[in-house]
């Protein structure tokens, strides 16, 4: 995956107004659909090798990573205290994109 197309995904995938976008799906308590997250991981692992040596992140990224991280978790959550029942992998894929985008604000990676 290129950096122009991993960034997309990311984007996408974190945007609340695209309907079926990744942080949409889990607040609608409905699962990523096939491929959803090895799509999402794989473009983390591509910005994570691009970026480990940037000194500045552009503002709208940093937001969508950030939404990633935060928003994914707390809507697992709140499906979890609603009794949706996830995915079995879904809670340690999470914890995966959570891990990807530290290493990726902690640069040098």
């Amino acid at each position: 995956m290129d950096i122009k197309t991993a960034r997309d995904v990311v984007m996408t995938q974190a945007d609340l107004t695209v309907s079926d976008s990744f942080l949409t799906r889990l607040r609608q308590h409905q699962p990523p659909v096939p491929g959803q997250m090895t799509s999402l991981l794989l473009a983390l692992k591509t910005l994570t090798a691009d970026l480990k040596a940037a000194k500045q992140l552009e503002l709208t990224l940093v937001y969508a990573l950030h939404q990633l991280a935060y928003e994914s978790r707390q809507f697992y959550e709140q499906g979890k205290r609603a009794r949706v029942e996830w995915p079995p992998l879904l809670d340690a894929d999470i914890e995966r994109i959570a891990i990807a985008i530290a290493q990726i604000f902690k640069g040098d990676a």
